[in-house]
């Protein structure tokens, strides 16, 4: 819904000015007919059918084992693979060939919308929760393997999530992945994977062996991260040339835009899911420490009454 309200509100849009394209009627016609056809968005496509119909196959299964699986859960994952859908096998996918703006809609899409919905739907949790002994004992013994704990060690993905997008960006690497398509969705792939372990680590519903972060450390970690996606946005706005030679200097000006409010925009929501993780967690360890407390009571009055009957006696 972020991500639509940007293309509507955004002036390029309205007047076609700043996408590197023409005018908004012509703007408004490409995203409803160039759709794109070939060999990756077939598979893209056929990949996320198949994880869908996997999700929906698992929660069923659960389900005739007496197991509720959250609706809440569920909606989140098919979110996120309709977001990567749109981002790889929609319109948006063509029009990133001519304009920036919508090569930053897609790497919005790609990056800060599918990954954190996909983390939020749980998907490892539920592999485990629905899969036969054998097939367990192989993804917990992936989970604890070191290949495992180096992906998943935080402060590496980090470095890696917005690293790669200052090296992308601010590169000639943008230009050379657009004029050689099959490194162009190599540089998604990455950016998907890379996403998602991000915010795998952020929101914590998965099972994590090896690393797993505080409350106060995401939150931290979210808030660190503004500044890094200001200041790419900023410096895409401010460049004096194309960043690369498919693209006019005002549509890369309009889509560094796009990518500093939007980067911002979109993290507002993880702290917010964020947050209320962590107010439920205070209050599940307030509720243990009480139940504690209760029976520590109960032993000392039960020890009292007992001291009482003996010493009467």
């Amino acid at each position: 819904m972020v991500l639509i309200g940007l293309m509507a509100a955004m002036p390029g849009m309205k007047s076609g000015a700043g996408m590197g394209m023409g005018s908004s009627s012509s703007t408004w016609h490409a995203l409803l007919v160039a759709w794109p056809i070939g060999p990756w968005s077939a598979f893209a496509l056929t990949l996320e059918v198949l994880a869908g119909w996997w999700y929906v196959r698992s929660v069923r299964r659960l389900a005739t084992r007496g197991r509720h699986w959250s609706s809440r859960r569920t909606l989140a994952f098919l979110s996120g693979l309709i977001a990567l859908g749109v981002a790889l096998e929609s319109p948006v996918a063509t029009l990133t060939g001519t304009s920036f703006v919508f090569h930053i809609y897609q790497h919005l899409l790609v990056m800060l919308i599918a990954p954190p919905l996909l983390a939020l739907g749980g998907p490892m949790t539920l592999a485990l929760q629905s899969s036969s002994r054998p097939a367990k004992r192989r993804l917990l013994w992936a989970l604890r393997s070191w290949p495992a704990r180096v992906a998943s060690f935080p402060v590496l993905v980090a470095a890696i999530y917005y690293g790669s997008m200052f090296v992308f960006f601010l590169t000639p690497l943008l230009g050379i992945a657009m004029r050689h398509m099959a490194l162009m969705d190599a540089v998604n792939v990455h950016f998907l994977i890379i996403g998602y372990l991000f915010w795998w680590s952020i929101i914590g519903l998965e099972p994590t062996p090896h690393w797993r972060m505080p409350y106060p450390l995401r939150i931290l970690a979210l808030f660190m991260g503004v500044p890094f996606e200001s200041f790419l946005g900023i410096a895409i706005m401010t460049t004096s040339r194309p960043l690369a030679p498919m693209y006019s200097l005002s549509s890369g000006h309009t889509g560094g835009g796009v990518l500093w409010v939007g980067a911002e925009l979109l993290t507002v929501i993880p702290l917010l899911v964020v947050g209320v993780q962590w107010s439920r967690a205070e209050e599940r360890k307030a509720a243990r420490d009480d139940r504690r407390l209760d029976a520590l009571r109960t032993e000392q009055r039960v020890a009292e009454s007992a001291g009482s009957v003996a010493a009467s006696g």
